[in-house]
């Protein structure tokens, strides 16, 4: 399970709305990845701030990029995606008994 720190980072890192439609593209684009090109086609974004976004998203973990010859692929961690998506979840409804909200309320 994440640490807090290693959490924090990763939610800051997808803590803009650039940088959350990288990585929803990026995530659409499933195990074949994305280069930075594609990526520019899908999010229209020039390659300077793109390159800033990037560097985000894998400082955080969230992508990983590995060259293939003069490209770089741009590829969705998926792994540490679910480890945040769970790092949250994990907490779900662990206050609701107590806060006088019904859990069929919280669960759905």
């Amino acid at each position: 399970m994440l640490e807090l720190e290693t959490a924090a980072m990763g939610f800051a890192a997808v803590g803009s709305q650039p940088r959350l439609e990288v990585l929803l593209a990026l995530v659409r684009a499933g195990g074949k990845g994305l280069t930075v090109g594609e990526i520019q086609e899908r999010v229209g974004q020039p390659a300077s701030t793109l390159a800033h976004h990037l560097r985000h998203l894998a400082d955080g973990g969230l992508i990983e990029q590995v060259r293939e010859g003069r490209s770089v692929i741009n590829l969705a961690a998926y792994e540490r995606i679910k480890e945040l998506a769970a790092y949250l979840l994990k907490e779900c409804c662990l206050d609701a008994e107590h806060s006088g909200i019904p859990q069929s309320a919280v669960s759905g």
